[in-house]
């Protein structure tokens, strides 16, 4: 039985090997399998949870790198569907630390995840899952869009929502907040920072993680507000920090913790990647995590 499905955004990152460098004066990059549900994916594998992924990726090289990269990370690939026509989208980005990390998509007119479809998966294993986690970014073109929320409403364990906002992925950045709402609607768990918050109009939810970088993250459930401290490191790259910090909130909700017990594994597991410069490839094993707890 699959523990959790993660849903969504999936591609390449190709990291510049020249750190605090302009793009236009980067020479050589490594590349990473990279995006929320590729690393999201990893990360709760390499925390021990028996974890699917729903995407697509194209039919050529990139694509089968990210394919055999999860599939040995322990992801089950049996609903990664490869996409006939269209490729494998990279991201470039520019890092500079300790807070300055600009991001360039190459996802137009679209991405092999955003061609994803209802055929795509079996439905009962996904709605059966104890865990569920979708994007904002899933929710920016159809048929993803439709695919996404109909998971969303149809699953019947905990479902995380993150709200991934990306306004230079929407083709009309003012179709998202209702689009959010809706996904909402459906999520027992909500996570997002202060500007994707902002972004999404959110409301009053039952659980909010409101994730605040260094300082760390406010849990709000059930009218409480609780403050959980960040977990201090020198950053080299804050991308993907947000992705490790999902996956440990997941793994910690499937070994029953509370919520806000979940939370500081998480901002453990962020500040573990924002450590390094990778994504995928840097996300904490649970023995790392487990040591960093103490």
């Amino acid at each position: 039985m699959i523990d959790a499905v993660v849903m969504g955004r999936l591609g390449i990152d190709l990291y510049p090997n020249q750190l605090a460098t302009p793009l236009r004066d980067v020479r050589t990059y490594t590349r990473f399998v990279g995006g929320f549900a590729g690393n999201v994916a990893t990360g709760l594998a390499r925390l021990g949870v028996h974890v699917a992924i729903v995407s697509r990726v194209g039919d050529e090289g990139h694509g089968e790198f990210v394919r055999t990269w999860l599939a040995d990370e322990g992801v089950d690939v049996r609903f990664l569907r490869t996409d006939p026509y269209w490729l494998t989208p990279p991201t470039f980005c520019e890092v500079w630390p300790p807070d300055n990390f600009p991001i360039l998509f190459y996802r137009r007119p679209t991405a092999p995840d955003w061609q994803l479809s209802p055929d795509d998966f079996d439905h009962e294993e996904v709605a059966s899952a104890r865990l569920l986690y979708a994007t904002g970014t899933g929710l920016a073109q159809s048929p993803s869009r439709e695919t996404t929320l109909d998971a969303l409403r149809a699953h019947r364990g905990t479902t995380i929502f993150d709200l991934d906002w990306r306004p230079s992925l929407w083709d009309a950045p003012a179709d998202y907040p209702p689009l959010a709402a809706q996904a909402v609607a459906s999520a027992d768990i909500v996570i997002g920072n202060e500007e994707e918050v902002a972004a999404a109009g959110i409301g009053d939810v039952p659980r909010l993680i409101v994730k605040r970088g260094e300082r760390g993250a406010t849990v709000f459930e059930d009218g409480d507000a609780t403050d959980v401290p960040g977990h201090p490191v020198d950053v080299v790259n804050g991308l993907g920090a947000g992705d490790a910090f999902a996956a440990a909130v997941g793994q910690g909700l499937l070994q029953g913790l509370p919520l806000v017990e979940a939370v500081r594994r998480g901002n453990v597991a962020g500040a573990l990647v924002a450590a390094q410069l990778a994504c995928s490839e840097a996300m904490p094993r649970i023995e790392d995590l487990e040591a960093a707890l103490v």
